[in-house]
């Protein structure tokens, strides 16, 4: 009977090995599987491995994705149904509920493979639960969870499975699940303070061109008749807003093409590697509106630093990381030069000192997090706080922007009134003046 070397993930979540005697490699899974061990590598005594073994981890570079095998089929179930690449799960609420769920399983001693199968026929979603299926099956087969994932790019992050990578490499799997959750929870809650800020504005600018639209296209005309009838010279402030009216009517599909021309132009400029630059420095400065950028990128590099760090993340991986989920070019540009210096032995306070976006608060505490060890509990604190200064400040706008947009609706509604009514006063002057 031959013999076959494993190392299989515990129900602990610590990393088991050992030789089993199996008539073939189905007989040594079921029998991994009776004594609640998750397989990551098996290998016949005396032959090759038979099941995916662990990427090695540099200890100085970020974490690459598993490449998929040359012999998988061009588009799985799941991305077939969607047509292309592409993965449907759309919902991230889904990867959270999930990743909290699969922590508290295993923290419970669920075995990792029973685990993924329990929460694959509980999925909501039809897609969501398509790709767990592959998941279940890449683990089955012996790959990593981190591995089953990566073929996912497009659903698991980058930070998602760097977090898991080292979860499997140091054993504390369900430990870096509960963190992973806390993280993703705290980002979703940061993503809906932006929208909550950005929703009323967004809202209230549509309303103002279409109220715009409807007077200059429909009602303006009405009046071009009347003061037509009417013997006497017409205000400079109507012959605009008639001129404006004549224009949108006869012009109004040059109108239309402009604006979704100068769409198209910005979002190509804005993919080139000046124009995003510009673009990003640009939503840094804008007025009202750049100091809730800024501290959303000051929320988000910490907090994202910080968890890869306390996850044993090396810090090499993990700024390279950080810069590339940091969603600003300046954020970027400073944490990947930071990131140089500490390749060549330096510290991170310098680069990100000269970075206009980081205030001297968060590179001092930075500075003292290197020098004290405690690099990842500060930077926890600077993202509470940056969370906590996102709030006040969306709560801030959203009283502000209010009568802002109040009072340009009224101005522009106001201004469209003003140039009707003008000529019909000075009608009733010149009627009683005879």
């Amino acid at each position: 009977m031959p013999s076959f070397k494993y190392s299989a993930i515990g129900s602990d979540g610590r990393t088991v090995r050992g030789s089993i005697d199996a008539n073939d490699q189905g007989e040594l899974l079921e029998e991994l599987r009776k004594r609640s061990l998750t397989p990551l590598r098996v290998e016949e005594k005396g032959g090759r491995a038979r099941a995916a073994t662990k990427t090695p981890r540099a200890a100085t570079s970020a974490p690459t994705r598993a490449p998929v095998p040359d012999d998988e089929p061009k588009g799985s179930i799941f991305q077939m149904e969607l047509g292309g690449s592409k993965p449907g799960v759309r919902k991230k609420e889904e990867v959270v509920i999930f990743t909290r769920q699969l922590a508290t399983m295993i923290g419970a001693g669920i075995p990792m493979l029973e685990s993924l199968e329990i929460l694959r026929e509980q999925a909501a979603s039809k897609n969501f639960r398509m790709l767990l299926g592959e998941v279940v099956e890449d683990v089955r087969t012996g790959q990593d969870l981190s591995t089953a994932f990566g073929r996912w790019e497009k659903v698991f992050s980058d930070v998602y499975i760097s977090m898991i990578r080292a979860g499997e490499a140091s054993g504390q799997l369900d430990d870096i699940l509960v963190r992973l959750a806390d993280y993703m929870e705290a980002s979703q809650r940061l993503k809906r303070d932006i929208k909550s800020a950005m929703t009323y504005p967004v809202v209230s600018l549509c309303l103002i061109f279409g109220i715009t639209g409807f007077l200059m296209v429909s009602i303006v005309p009405k009046f071009k008749e009347v003061f037509a009838s009417m013997d006497i010279e017409l205000p400079g402030l109507t012959k605009g807003v008639l001129a404006t009216s004549d224009f949108c009517q006869e012009q109004w599909a040059i109108i239309m093409v402009g604006l979704v021309f100068l769409g198209i132009v910005i979002h190509i400029y804005k993919r080139t590697d000046k124009g995003s630059y510009q673009w990003d420095w640009l939503m840094l400065h804008i007025p009202v509106f750049g100091d809730l950028f800024q501290k959303v990128g000051l929320s988000r590099f910490s907090k994202t630093f910080s968890t890869m760090l306390k996850s044993g993340v090396p810090i090499l991986g993990a700024l390279e990381i950080v810069a590339d989920t940091s969603g600003n070019r300046i954020i970027s540009d400073a944490v990947l030069e930071a990131r140089e210096n500490v390749r060549q032995g330096e510290g991170l306070m310098g680069p990100l000192a000269q970075s206009a976006v980081f205030p001297p608060m968060v590179t001092r505490m930075v500075g003292i997090g290197e020098k004290t060890g405690s690099l990842e509990v500060l930077l926890e604190k600077i993202s509470e706080f940056y969370d906590d200064q996102v709030r006040a400040t969306v709560k801030q706008l959203t009283s502000l922007i209010e009568p802002i947009m109040i009072a340009i609706m009224g101005i522009v509604v106001g201004t469209i009134c003003l140039s009707v009514f003008l000529p019909i006063f000075e009608l009733q002057k010149q009627l009683a003046a005879r």
